[in-house]
């Protein structure tokens, strides 16, 4: 992996940059992630909302109202309907963290999960790695 990471769209109108490592690399398996994503599971990165700077274009919004009743926003390009990101939110220690899906990076050579979420949603044929983190929901 080099920084600064660059990613965007499938039609290339939004572009973004990452200044810094991702904290975390995970799969969701929730069937939100599945209906949208067309197939088993999401891949995302987790980095500083401070890294992430959007190069070109605006996004549209969109809202949506979670199985835990929380609101997520999800950045999407307003031409192509790619999702790019969610918004900043606090992490796991209180910084704020932003969710970007990892399939809209540029180079995705290097990405590696090792912790996989809602599980219990997960397709009986996927098999998850030893040793990984899995968590039948999303963890706090």
């Amino acid at each position: 992996m080099q920084l600064p990471l660059t990613g965007g769209c499938h039609c290339g109108a939004l572009r973004y940059e990452i200044s810094a490592a991702p904290i975390l690399t995970y799969t969701c398996h929730c069937t939100d992630c599945q209906r949208i994503t067309g197939t088993a599971f999401s891949l995302a990165i987790i980095v500083p909302e401070s890294s992430f700077r959007l190069v070109s274009d605006e996004p549209r919004y969109v809202e949506r109202i979670a199985a835990s009743g929380r609101v997520n926003v999800r950045l999407l390009c307003p031409d192509c309907g790619c999702w790019i990101s969610g918004l900043g939110r606090p992490g796991a220690d209180g910084e704020l963290v932003r969710r970007v899906r990892a399939g809209t990076l540029d180079d995705r050579s290097w990405l590696r999960p090792t912790e996989h979420y809602f599980t219990r949603s997960k397709q009986p044929w996927v098999t998850l790695p030893a040793g990984d983190q899995i968590f039948e929901a999303q963890p706090a």
